[in-house]
Parts: C-alpha cells; sequence; structure tokens
C-alpha cells in the first residue's frame, strides 16, 4: 500500500520538539514502512528539511499557516491508497474532496467530536467519508459513539505504546548507571523521589501535587518531587499559572525542583533516576501518554480516574487509581505510602514493566493500525 499519513499543525514530525500525536506517528511510521511505502505529512521546522526520508519513511513539511490548503495541493500530486489523519476530523471532507478514490482512516487522540468541537452535521459527514476510527482509549471512542451511534461499527480502541528499548528500569545495568549517574549532577542522591512529567497547565494539575508537599514532607523529609515540563512542549515561557507553581514551590526549597522543557529522547533519563510517578490530570484526559512511559521505566504509577488514564492500570499491580483526583491529602497520602514500602515500588514497578512488553511496545501499535488498515 501507499500509505499518507498526516499531522495536525501544532508540531512537527519527527518528534524533535515532542507531542503525543507526533510520538505516535513517527513510532509507527518507521515500523508500517519496512512492508509500505509511507509519507508522513507535518508543519514546517528550522531544524528539518521541507522533504526528506528517514528510517524508510518519506517526510513532506508544508507551512504551517496554509497547512490545510497545501495539504490539498499535495495530495493531487501523488495517489494513495490510504489516507490516515489524525485528531482533525473536519479536515477529512476537504482531503476527500481532491482524492476521492483513496481510503480514508481517523485517528482520534481528543475529544474531537464533542460539541463545541464539531458540529452534528460535519461529524456526521466525516463519519460517512471515512473507512474507520481508532481510538486511543475506550474513553475517548466512547465520546464519539455516545453522540454518534452509527459511528460504533467503524471505531475501535488501538492504545499508544512506548519505545521499550529507550527506558531503563534502575534494577538494570544501565538503568543504575543513569539512576546514579542523574542523582549525583543533581544533588539528589539518597532522596525519594516523585516525578511529574507533562505540560506546565492547570488541567494537569501540579498545583495539586504541590499542595501535597507538607505531608509528605513530614512523614519523608528526603522526599523530592521533580517537575519535568514547560507550559507548552518547548516553550519555556513563564505564565501567571506557572509563575504561581514557582511561588508554591520556593515555599520548599529542598523538597522540589523544576526543570523546564527537555528533548524528548533525553525524557527516559528522568524516569530512571525516580521512584515513582504521578499523573495528576484534573480534566478528562484521553488517555496521557506518561504512562506508557513510566510503565517501561519500571516505575509504580498514581494516576487519576479522569478520562482513559485508568484504562492501562491494574489496581495494585502497576499503579494506584485515585478517586478523589483534586484532593492534596490522597496524594499525600499514596505517595506516603509507596515511599514507605521499596519492595512494594520494586513489585508494582516490575509488573508494569512486564506489563508495557506484553502490551504496549510500538510493534503492536502498528500491527493494530495496519489491521485497521486492511479491514477497511
Amino acid at each position: 500500500m501507499n500509505i499518507a499519513m498526516i499531522a495536525t499543525e501544532k508540531l512537527p514530525v519527527p518528534a524533535i520538539r515532542g507531542g503525543a500525536i507526533q510520538i505516535y506517528l513517527q513510532s509507527t511510521a518507521e515500523i508500517i514502512a519496512q512492508k509500505h511505502q509511507v509519507t508522513v505529512f507535518s508543519i514546517r521546522d528550522p531544524h528539518l528539511q521541507d522533504d526528506e526520508a528517514a528510517q524508510g519513511v518519506h517526510y513532506i513539511r508544508l507551512d504551517e499557516e496554509h497547512y490545510l490548503s497545501a495539504l490539498t495541493e499535495e495530495l493531487k500530486k501523488t495517489h494513495y491508497d490510504l489516507i490516515h489523519v489524525c485528531n482533525r476530523p473536519a479536515w477529512v471532507e476537504p482531503l476527500k474532496q481532491v482524492t476521492p478514490d483513496s481510503k480514508f482512516i481517523l485517528s482520534v487522540h481528543n475529544e474531537m467530536f464533542a460539541e463545541g468541537k464539531i458540529t452534528k452535521e460535519d461529524g456526521e459527514t466525516c463519519i460517512n467519508d471515512v473507512s474507520g476510527i481508532v481510538t486511543v482509549s475506550d474513553f475517548i471512542g466512547n465520546t464519539i459513539t455516545q453522540r454518534f451511534p452509527d459511528a460504533k461499527d467503524k471505531t475501535r480502541t488501538v492504545y499508544s505504546g512506548v519505545d521499550l528499548g529507550a527506558y531503563h528500569p534502575a534494577w538494570t545495568d544501565q538503568g543504575n548507571i543513569i539512576r546514579k549517574r542523574m542523582r549525583e549532577r543533581a544533588g539528589l542522591e539518597g532522596k525519594k523521589i516523585a516525578l511529574f512529567v507533562g505540560r506546565l497547565s492547570k488541567v494537569k494539575g501540579p498545583h495539586i501535587l504541590l499542595q501535597a508537599i507538607p505531608e509528605i514532607i513530614e512523614k519523608h523529609p528526603d522526599a523530592m518531587l521533580v517537575f519535568v515540563g514547560s507550559k507548552w512542549f518547548d516553550d519555556d515561557k513563564v505564565n501567571n499559572y506557572v509563575r504561581h507553581l514557582y511561588t508554591l514551590g520556593a515555599m520548599h526549597l529542598n523538597h522540589v525542583t523544576f526543570i523546564k522543557f527537555i528533548k524528548p529522547q533525553d525524557i527516559p533519563n528522568f524516569y530512571s533516576m525516580s521512584d515513582i510517578f504521578v499523573c495528576c490530570s484534573q480534566w478528562q484526559e484521553p488517555l496521557a501518554r506518561v504512562h506508557y512511559e513510566a510503565m517501561a521505566a519500571g516505575l509504580p504509577i498514581i494516576t487519576t480516574n479522569r478520562g482513559g488514564n485508568a484504562e492501562v492500570i491494574e489496581e495494585g499491580q502497576n499503579g494506584i487509581v485515585i478517586d478523589r483526583f483534586d484532593d492534596p491529602h490522597e496524594y499525600a497520602r499514596i505517595i506516603n505510602s509507596l515511599f514507605d514500602d521499596e519492595e512494594k515500588r520494586k513489585q508494582m514497578g516490575g509488573s508494569g514493566r512486564s506489563i508495557a512488553e506484553q502490551k504496549y511496545g510500538w510493534q503492536r501499535v502498528a500491527d493494530q493500525l495496519l489491521d485497521a488498515y486492511q479491514t477497511v
């Protein structure tokens, strides 16, 4: 098959600036390209060529401001058997008009079919135009089929994945080396580290985690909360919310550290140096990819019951789900319970790594996408 995969207008592919959709496209495209022709369209970036081949994938990068119109022009030049559009249901109709003989697959990574995001008429048109819809969680699938019941037969969940080879649990030789080196560099030897990775935005809930610090350090004076991320991917500018987080953190300088944007290839090292991972999402999260990363790194996960997050948690095995997601006392209670029990942390981390190896490698994601492509 000759396949086109279309990224959103937000970030480039490969994922040099991060982004769950961009990582998803790059990782699956490289595997699918071993047996099929694959072209990935994304926006231009000064650090990438506009047209190049890498890892068997043809990349075409277009102007961000006129991205959709540029896409329509590009699709006129080459016939693609299948076109995979990421997270932009409204784009399907104009793209299908210029290549009506191509089959379309839509992958949905957020609540793109919700009221306020797309009209009933446009949603029905998109569902009629696509041969299949793949979603990153059952939660997202339900947001589509509840409003558009006719989409049910076309919709399936394909959970995202992680590069298992890039993450090294602390019990491995390489993971132990990374852990020691990272802790020495940061002056965190002997600390119990709880890690947050993600955008510093209110919906991600880092302020709730910061409010839990007094209870945590009362019981564990050697605790350290490490926040990796910025307000928007590689944008380290400080807005009012981030400034508020810094103010909260400054009240506990010996127990909080903020690390701004980290290149995606360097993220795994921060998991290796940590003891537990916390996702404190306050919004209906589609299913944050940090869960896959934490499992691959062998960290026990604390997450919230928001959206699809809990779908990859086997309670008490690889993680713990917080129902009172906006209660700092709950985070403190569960973090303290894990800091109290090193053996439990090891068992949960080991289970998480095993689950990731069984279910969440990129090969499985690519295989399921190909099955979706070939059965439409």
